[in-house]
């Protein structure tokens, strides 16, 4: 809405407010200081100005463009020395209405390097992994536009490549195609990334920010150089890759897209197993535990084996390999459902819980559940790789730890696909806002976890009130959300970028617009920006465009701010004629309120107010007509709300008895 229309709104609302308080026989006292107000919590947001790219509906606006990349890629891993050796062409299309004049390339392998300024800034922690020889090796940059080669001049600063082109590229049609040669040591672990793990069966690779690629540039902030220190993850424009992968005969290659050549590369049996996993919902061994490390699992010969990948419309491009996979698949509907793992990850932990054994099944779980919530699943393959990375996401491919078993195995095998829907639909500037990504995925793990486990789910309590309202107190709440991924200290992250913002849209569709409302909203949001770049004012745009609510208030005091909620019971007075509670807002976070009444009588009225109440006083009177005694009263009976004092959420005429301005009813 535009500024002008919220202010009306809140006219409206005022003027109604007062008209309800006049019509029971309230009318202000102008002699009376009232309590301090919150208008300013009510004032309308500063959002960039809507324009013909981005409208103020938060939609693509007619003018929409981004930038269009595509990508060629050979790859050979020497697993004697653990090194990987590509040669790369990068075709970019200007889709722009500016002229550009140079590109920038993102070449994160270079955090591994000691003096990266991501191994300055964490250490020995999270997003650690440099080492002695790490980091990225060019040994040919080229540059071809409009028919002519060039070597242009480029710079590679720590984790960022700027490369000069020969001529701007025009706008909307402007083509260069880049092509780089370049290799690097695979490191041991790679910031909870990437990284090698030993098996009893031989090394499994986890290959990720692997290659250079290019940054966004965008209608908001041209180009998007921002260096890759470990903790913010990624932006990245969409397109199509083909892919070749030459791996050791021995191991087995999992990564993005589908694999083109598998009679190539797989023997007749496993085709035929892939063949029938396509039509089953029941797991089928591909390569089961009897057979890891034989060599009639591979296709007859000697030497290497090239496997080629092509995916379409995707912003990444992950790969995984080993000799020490088992594979297993399934499918829903028409999608091919893998995981790839290590016999580390087989069988039930201590407790009995299921091992890696149970994944597949577990992804499927995913793949259906949110394809029926809000999109459906768009890509042919969706595969989990078990080894070193505890838990990360790339288009139709994610790492989970090896070691994860049950409700764990469960809840990062759900949380790493749920992210195809964020940001891998949906094209979030990751980097700058980890919630866009993070927190939406938290919000939709909330109701997976649901639907699988019931009440037994166990994370649940991480999107609990009481949990949410204990972290807000901390010291890791003392930041807003809306702080940018790397600025956002690291023992808040998980609090900042997961939690707090999940669970504020779980109170957003539970309590403040209802299931309905906020579904029909959340979907309109991922449908206009699948594939594209949203920014966070195109989200608070379409909620509230979709819902008819103006919602300032909530963006303002959950995502701006770092308030907390305190809701309370007063007092309550009984007359002949009304019974009155007295509620109070007693922090600055404002959320509308839900109010049980329980009489003497054994009945109850349930009252629920609009946060509007708050908009003029930190105090509100519930007038109920009638005197009739009370037993108690309880403010958020469901206990949905974060409130950091829930004990003065309840009122008894034995806790106040005597309190100055508290007449008990009876």
């Amino acid at each position: 809405m535009h500024a002008l229309c919220r202010c009306a709104g809140l006219l409206l609302v005022s003027l109604l407010f007062a008209l309800a308080r006049s019509a029971r026989g309230q009318e202000p006292d102008d002699t009376v200081a009232l309590p301090p107000t919150n208008q300013e919590m009510f004032a309308p947001l500063d959002l960039p100005e809507a324009s013909l790219v981005r409208t103020a509906a938060g939609a693509p606006g007619p003018e929409y463009w981004q930038q269009e990349v595509d990508y060629n890629i050979r790859v050979a891993l020497d697993a004697a020395e653990h090194r990987i050796a590509g040669t790369e062409a990068i075709t970019y299309r200007n889709r722009s209405p500016h002229e550009l004049t140079h590109l920038w390339l993102q070449v994160e392998q270079n955090l591994f390097t000691p003096e990266s300024a991501g191994s300055r800034v964490h250490g020995t922690g999270r997003w650690s992994g440099a080492f002695s020889g790490g980091g990225m090796n060019f040994t040919r940059v080229e540059l071809v536009q409009e028919g002519e080669r060039a070597t242009p001049r480029y710079v590679v600063d720590g984790t960022r490549m700027r490369i000069d082109l020969e001529r701007p590229l025009r706008p909307r049609t402007g083509e260069a195609r880049i092509e780089i040669d370049w290799s690097f040591v695979v490191p041991e672990y790679g910031a909870d990334r990437m990284g090698r793990l030993r098996t009893q069966d031989g090394w499994v690779y986890e290959l990720a920010q692997w290659y250079p690629r290019t940054y966004v540039y965008d209608d908001v902030n041209g180009w998007n150089p921002q260096p890759y220190l470990g903790q913010g993850e990624f932006y990245l424009e969409y397109g199509r890759f083909d892919v070749e992968i030459t791996v050791p005969r021995e191991f087995i290659v999992v990564a993005t897209g589908e694999l083109v050549n598998s009679e190539s590369v797989l023997t007749t049996a496993q085709r035929e197993r892939l063949a029938r996993a396509r039509r089953s919902e029941q797991t089928v061994r591909i390569v089961s535990a009897d057979e890891v490390g034989k060599v009639e699992t591979r296709p007859a010969g000697r030497g290497p084996l090239t496997w080629r990948f092509r995916a379409e419309n995707v912003r990444d491009f992950a790969w995984a390999a080993s000799p020490a996979f088992l594979w297993d698949a399934a499918s829903w509907e028409d999608v091919l459902i893998m995981s790839a793992y290590p016999r580390e990850g087989l069988g039930p932990d201590r407790d009995g819980s299921p091992g890696w054994e149970k994944a597949t099944d577990f992804a499927r779980h995913t793949v259906a559940f949110y394809s029926r919530m809000w999109y459906r699943y768009p890509y042919p393959v969706a595969i989990n790789v078990g080894s070193i990375v505890g838990g990360m996401e790339y288009p139709m491919i994610v790492f989970c730890s090896v070691s994860s078993r049950g409700q764990g195995l469960f809840g990062v095998t759900d949380h790493e696909f749920g992210h195809t829907w964020f940001p891998m639909i949906v094209g979030n500037d990751e980097r700058r806002w980890a919630w866009l990504d993070e927190g939406f995925n938290t919000f939709q793990n909330h109701y997976s976890n649901l639907a699988y486990y019931g009440a037994e789910a166990g994370r649940l309590q991480r999107t609990s009130p009481a949990y949410i309202a204990r972290r807000m107190q901390s010291s890791i709440g003392d930041q807003p959300i809306m702080t940018h991924a790397d600025d956002i200290r690291r023992e808040g992250l998980g609090f900042l970028g997961y939690r707090k913002p999940g669970y504020g849209l779980i109170l957003l569709r539970e309590l403040i617009l209802g299931p309905e409302r906020f579904d029909e909203a959340f979907r309109t949001y991922v449908r206009r920006w699948a594939y594209k770049h949203p920014q966070p004012a195109d989200f608070l745009r379409t909620m509230e465009d979709v819902s008819g609510q103006d919602l300032d208030w909530f963006w303002r005091g959950w995502f701006y701010s770092t308030e907390l909620l305190d809701q309370a019971v007063d007092s309550v007075q009984v007359t002949d004629s009304a019974t009155r509670v007295f509620l109070s807002n007693r922090e600055g976070l404002v959320m509308p309120v839900s109010v049980t009444v329980e009489l003497r009588d054994g009945t109850s009225v349930q009252e629920r107010l609009s946060v509007e109440v708050w908009a003029w006083s930190d105090r509100y009177t519930l007038e109920l007509a009638g005197g009739r005694p009370v037993a108690r009263v309880v403010v958020d009976p469901a206990e949905m709300l974060p409130d950091v004092r829930r004990e003065n959420n309840v009122w008894t005429p034995a806790a106040t008895a005597g309190h100055t301005g508290s007449v008990p009813g009876g």
